[in-house]
């Protein structure tokens, strides 16, 4: 495998000339799967199979890691093993299973993983491109994580961040929900982190054209909102979050970005925790 073959984002071209190696492991997180399968992909549910825990009653975590373990070796994934991640790709919040996916890897010191461009969406729309009627399984394997903690910021972390007012934290979701004018079920109350700035995570991932911005692209976005200096990425349970990390940390090179996954359901849950846009105001 060459270093190309480690690019954070892949194409359709790419990935069909990559399925049959033995190393490359096409995961397909879809949820619910439609429309057929990338040949040889083994389909694992973002929703259901485990890939985000629900803590002290609050949904969207990082699991335990040997949780995590199990959950990969069990669909037949190696430390070996290069994973690609397949979306539904046609938009940002579905690009954002594969996107949180491919943090979870990284959280747990596995690098060899990449996302499909485009997802499914973009795969199936070139009449060229196999598809299969299922997924395949895959004799499992042993999974050993590695674990960092720069990639993900905590609550004290954030906490932090807010009181010191000069960390970015960057706001993935709605305009309305960043206004407080508009509130997601998984939050408490209206309203965003103090000193926030507000870029949807739909800015980074073309719905029409079913492709990420360039980094050039990215990065400008990132300057006009001041959140190139190690940025905190958050939404509502840490899913379109990872949209916005993976466009800024690998797409962008920005260094330093975390996301936190706790994000608007664990922060809000703390009525004596301050909201900017919140009811107080």
């Amino acid at each position: 495998m060459t270093t190309d073959t480690l690019r954070p984002l892949v194409d359709s071209a790419w990935l069909k000339d990559a399925l049959g190696r033995p190393d490359v492991v096409v995961l397909d997180v879809r949820t619910p799967p439609a429309g057929g399968f990338i040949p040889g992909s083994v389909h694992s549910d973002y929703a259901t199979a485990g890939w985000r825990a629900t803590v002290n009653g609050l949904p969207g975590f990082l699991p335990e890691v040997a949780d995590l373990e199990r959950l990969i070796g069990g669909l037949g994934i190696g430390n070996d093993d290069h994973v690609v991640l397949v979306a539904a790709g046609q938009n940002a919040p579905d690009i954002a299973n594969a996107t949180r996916v491919y943090w979870t890897f990284r959280t747990l010191g596995h690098d060899r993983v990449s996302v499909l461009d485009g997802g499914f969406a973009g795969w199936s729309a070139d009449p060229a491109n196999p598809i299969a009627d299922s997924a395949t399984t895959r004799p499992a394997k042993s999974f050993k994580a590695m674990p960092r903690t720069d990639l993900r910021a905590t609550l004290p972390q954030v906490e932090a961040a807010v009181a010191q007012g000069t960390v970015p934290l960057v706001d993935a979701r709605s305009a309305d929900q960043f206004a407080g004018q508009a509130k997601s079920p998984q939050a408490r109350a209206a309203g965003t982190l103090p000193g926030a700035v507000n870029i949807e995570n739909g800015a980074f991932y073309s719905a029409a054209d079913k492709h990420f911005l360039s980094g050039d692209a990215i990065k400008a976005l990132a300057e006009k909102a001041d959140a190139q200096q190690a940025p905190i990425t958050f939404c509502n349970t840490g899913h379109l979050a990872s949209v916005s990390w993976f466009a800024l940390s690998e797409l962008a090179g920005i260094p330093g970005v975390r996301l936190y996954d706790g994000s608007m359901s664990e922060w809000s849950a703390d009525p004596a925790r301050p909201l900017k846009n919140g009811p107080q105001d």
